[in-house]
């Protein structure tokens, strides 16, 4: 995805004294809570962060990242779902916790019908990497190998359910062949770097480092394009795989039914975030990528990826407690 082209003119609007938001409203008046579903430290908990400095900077009011964590980023996004339409409750969550968990498991909440979706803000693909000693550079090859040795490749990510996941499972389904996975807490490369588990497929800012120092061999991106961070890397799509695309995207979400004015200043404030170059430089070092969809955009990846992991998630039949 790429950065749109209404951003300048949005926060224009938004910041004008006399742009239709100011006239609207004078929310925030107290301070605003943003919902993060897993623990600090974590991804999201850290670009959320970064976020919520500069809203709380922008508005004068402080921006509280509050992590709710529990039942793989559930309970925060239901708590958020559940809250009054104010504007003084946020969720910034990561794509697995509203496009793939609900088809791991039943949710007290609809993805589509109980959020007002502002922005897709970033996102970053994620690489599938081996052992330097497994006999493949290229994507065709490691097929390839697969099918020789039926059995004998397993992959880690980051854990059961994860974008990563998902999308190893996609790919398996999609080139007709089998590996193991292995799932680990986060990212974790020992064992790629041992040669216990050949293969890995993890964030592009985890594990790229690793692939630029020569401790793992890359063989492609999972995004539809290349991006800097990844540029030497072909894509699957590039690899025979058209139109694949998997990676992990993070999102601003509201309670549906929040006053549109108050979502379009968050909007506007969100973009001036990814515009930000000081903030881009620390994007690019983690391997993320500014998106700044509409909410229209927002909805609309979503109703595809729902349905798409879904469809995954049976085919493989992945489940959480595996």
């Amino acid at each position: 995805m790429r950065l749109v082209s209404f951003m300048l003119a949005a926060v224009l609007t938004a910041t004008s004294p006399m742009g239709p938001v100011a006239a609207q409203t004078k929310w925030p008046e107290k301070p605003v809570r943003l919902v993060v579903g897993f623990t600090a430290g974590s991804a999201t908990d850290v670009t959320a962060r970064m976020f919520a400095q500069k809203f709380s900077e922008a508005w004068g009011q402080s921006v509280i990242v509050d992590n709710v964590t529990g039942n793989s980023g559930a309970i925060g996004v239901d708590k958020v779902a559940k809250a009054a339409p104010d504007g003084y409750t946020l969720m910034w969550t990561g794509n697995a916790a509203v496009t793939v968990l609900p088809a791991l498991q039943p949710v007290p909440f609809d993805p589509l019908k109980d959020f007002a979706p502002i922005s897709i803000t970033l996102s970053m693909p994620s690489v599938i990497a081996v052992n330097n000693d497994l006999p493949v550079k290229t994507i065709g090859e490691l097929i390839a190998y697969a099918k020789a040795h039926p059995g004998k490749l397993s992959y880690g990510t980051p854990g059961i359910g994860t974008p990563q996941h998902v999308a190893g499972e996609l790919f398996c389904h999609l080139a007709g062949i089998k590996m193991e996975h292995i799932p680990y807490r986060g990212a974790n490369f020992n064992d790629t770097l041992g040669g216990m588990v050949p293969v890995a497929i993890q964030n592009a800012g985890a594990i790229m480092p690793l692939v630029r120092d020569g401790r793992l061999r890359g063989l492609a991106v999972t995004s539809l394009k290349r991006s800097e961070d990844t540029s030497n890397l072909p894509t699957l799509d590039e690899s025979g795989f058209k139109g694949f695309e998997a990676g992990s995207w993070f999102a601003l979400l509201a309670p549906a039914g929040t006053p549109q004015p108050i979502l379009d200043r968050i909007l506007a404030e969100s973009n001036k975030v990814l515009a930000d170059p000081e903030l881009l430089k620390k994007f690019a070092a983690l391997g993320l990528q500014p998106v700044g969809s509409t909410p229209q955009q927002t909805h609309d990846t979503m109703a595809v990826d729902i349905p798409k992991w879904a469809q995954v998630v049976k085919e493989a039949g992945i489940k959480l407690g595996n």
